[in-house]
């Protein structure tokens, strides 16, 4: 399975999937019904077979869970290092913005999961926001996402019962519903009740404009009651207006207790010039020994051959 796109909750309806420990990793992460072992053409034993139906929406710390495969984290204690710094300026205050870049399966995510853990173990708000390569001309689309599984959206709800769970939410907020609550409707394509709300009679330029004000604002605004960890994952694949809500974001961190972490492979530009509250960080390869460390962590400790680690 692609555990990336597993990651993403991306899956096609009706897929079926085979072999126990594929169907390890896709149960918690998607609906699925067993539908027992099966023989396979070329298979020399029968196949447990299961039935995907859609991604399970995670009600508690949307996304922060990585993809259930512990990785040994070994050769990063400097990268560590420098984001739990930076995540201390930004409980202080002073709001940081890290920029991760390297090649794919580097260990990019491995460094996001353990600050994530740490912020957690400390009791504070974490946000993640997930970029796709199928979405990358759907506007907001990491963005829509989060605010869904926050709002405790499922499939199954009326227009009616999502509206009243957003409501529920801004309510906690100083955002003005009579604004906020079309605009994000708007936004994530809900009718609204005739009569409810007024029309706002803004030009289409207007709209975005303050829509995406309006999600900076919410966010700054809970960074303001604790600090939180904020992270964009997979930025090469963000669509346009995810950039600009972020480029918004990017100004205004310095002012909340926020640490923002960027993550992106190499192709991808930041649009963004270059403040002092941004820090890149370049991941680069392993050397050897810090490989066979990995390798000795993930075996368990177990001595392997020679030419099998040289193969790995």
């Amino acid at each position: 399975p692609n555990i990336a796109a597993r990651r993403e909750g991306l899956a096609e309806p009706n897929t079926v999937v085979s072999s126990a420990m594929t169907k390890r990793l896709v149960e918690g992460a998607f609906v699925i019904e067993d539908l027992g072992s099966h023989r396979l053409k070329g298979m020399p034993e029968p196949i447990a077979i299961a039935k995907v139906f859609h991604p399970t929406v995670k009600q508690s710390d949307e996304g922060e869970a990585g993809t259930g495969v512990v990785t040994a984290l070994v050769g990063r204690d400097e990268e560590i290092g420098l984001l739990l710094r930076r995540w201390e300026q930004s409980k202080e205050g002073f709001g940081q913005v890290v920029l991760i870049n390297g090649e794919p399966g580097i260990g990019k995510s491995v460094l996001a999961d353990v600050l994530r853990e740490h912020v957690a173990s400390e009791g504070y708000t974490r946000a993640t926001y997930r970029c796709s390569p199928y979405h990358t001309n759907s506007a907001l689309y990491p963005v829509i996402t989060h605010v869904q599984r926050l709002w405790r959206w499922e499939r199954d709800d009326t227009p009616t019962e999502k509206l009243d769970k957003m409501e529920e939410t801004l309510r906690t907020t100083s955002l003005p519903l009579k604004e906020t609550v079309p605009l994000f409707a708007a936004l994530l394509s809900l009718p609204l009740p005739e009569g409810r709300y007024p029309p706002l009679g803004l030009t289409p330029q207007q709209e975005k404009q303050q829509t995406q004000d309006s999600l900076v604002a919410w966010l700054l605004e809970e960074a303001e009651r604790q600090p939180m960890l904020v992270v964009y994952e997979d930025l090469h694949w963000a669509d346009p207006s995810t950039l600009e809500v972020l480029g918004l974001l990017v100004d205004q961190v310095p002012t909340a207790p926020m640490l923002t972490v960027l993550i992106f492979r190499p192709q991808f530009v930041p649009p963004w010039p270059t403040r002092s509250h941004m820090t890149p960080i370049t991941l680069n390869r392993l050397e050897r020994p810090q490989v066979e460390a990995m390798i000795i962590q993930l075996g368990g400790g177990k001595d392997l051959p020679a030419e099998v680690v040289q193969h790995i």
